[in-house]
């Protein structure tokens, strides 16, 4: 079973909300009326209630369990503007400052999704990127320490030989321009991390390089980068509690194909497995994730961002409706424990009873 179907599944027994700033964007509506006939929770779009309802009219989108929230008439304004005095950065802001920031609906969106009104969300339909990551550096705590965002990309793809489903998880495609051998390494956990949370697949990371574990001085020091970032990866790994596979540097064929690891004489089992791709920098991975979704038209979703402290995406403004969709359930289900995403049997047992006894 595909990686969507099977976090679609999940998502009917658990659902979430998911809020999109772009209500009034035509592919934002048609993913979202998805997300509501599949009842994997309540879509929650931003925007002017009519302007909505008539362009979904015109589509012939019903909005049965879809909500439209106007940030312009909220009742919440009064709330949010506290909240945002209690923000060290927001503090001495005055009234008509405050009021201009929840006119913005991604500045909104953050807000529901900070104080819980909302479990994810998805933005950057319609916007440059920095309008929709702005508010959720400014508004939403970070998950670790080191304060490093970073972002991925998913591909639901088939394998060609197998014919099996198979998921690649790509990083980092959007944040981060040149990451350093510190950020490179973190951004490899975060990666890593989610995707077993999705997948509950053990994460096999791939350094790529366009060398496969050179050897010598004279090695390039882009190679060396990716080499020091391998080794930090693997010290940062045994601090959490997730069990993967690291290796590097490999080219991507030699990550990906067994056959190209077996000829180059790799070792290990991250070469010709991998599932997770680091790479050395954004224009690296930006450029390769948009190549294989090009001449693939395989499921990709994303960007998703990591390192914040609740789920949310930075969709492209090319994305497609169903991209758009995917990347919903994808951040909807991070909003999900993993022990409910993939329960032992005493777990099931256990959520069994509990929906017995919310009956």
């Amino acid at each position: 079973m595909s990686l969507i179907n099977n976090l679609c599944m999940r998502l009917e027994r658990h659902p979430k909300r998911v809020v999109f700033p772009e209500g009034n964007d035509v592919r934002i509506l048609q993913a979202a009326r998805k997300f509501a006939v599949k009842k994997l929770g309540i879509p929650i779009l931003l925007g002017n209630r009519i302007e909505i309802k008539e362009l979904a009219n015109k589509l012939d989108i019903k909005m049965e369990h879809i909500r439209i929230i106007d940030p312009l008439k909220s009742e919440e304004r009064p709330r949010f503007k506290q909240f945002l005095h209690s923000i060290y950065r927001f503090k001495d802001k005055g009234e008509i400052d405050l009021e201009a920031l929840l006119n913005k609906n991604t500045y909104f969106a953050a807000l529901m999704l900070a104080t819980s009104q909302t479990d994810a969300m998805v933005a950057g339909a319609n916007s440059q990127a920095s309008s929709s990551l702005r508010p959720l550096l400014q508004v939403i705590p970070f998950q670790n320490k080191n304060k490093l965002i970073s972002s991925l990309n998913i591909f639901d793809l088939e394998d060609q030989t197998t014919g099996k489903d198979k998921e690649l998880f790509l990083a980092d495609c959007a944040v981060v321009p040149e990451p350093s051998i510190e950020q490179l390494a973190q951004i490899a956990i975060n990666t890593a991390a989610l995707s077993y949370q999705l997948t509950n697949k053990k994460p096999k990371v791939a350094f790529l390089s366009y060398s496969s574990q050179s050897i010598g001085k004279d090695s390039h020091a882009s190679i060396q980068k990716m080499k020091a970032a391998t080794q930090l990866a693997k010290q940062l790994a045994k601090s959490i509690s997730i069990d993967m596979d690291i290796d590097g540097e490999l080219q991507l064929d030699a990550a990906l194909d067994p056959r190209v690891a077996e000829n180059k004489s790799l070792k290990g089992s991250v070469a010709g497995n991998a599932n997770v791709l680091i790479f050395p920098d954004l224009q690296s991975a930006n450029i390769s994730s948009k190549a294989i979704n090009y001449f693939t038209h395989s499921r990709q979703y994303g960007p998703i961002l990591t390192g914040f402290s609740k789920p949310a995406a930075e969709i492209s403004r090319g994305t497609y409706a169903g991209d758009i969709f995917g990347t919903a359930v994808m951040v909807a289900s991070q909003a999900i424990d993993h022990d409910l995403l993939y329960p032992t049997p005493d777990n099931a047992l256990n959520e069994d009873i509990k929906d017995i006894l919310k009956q």
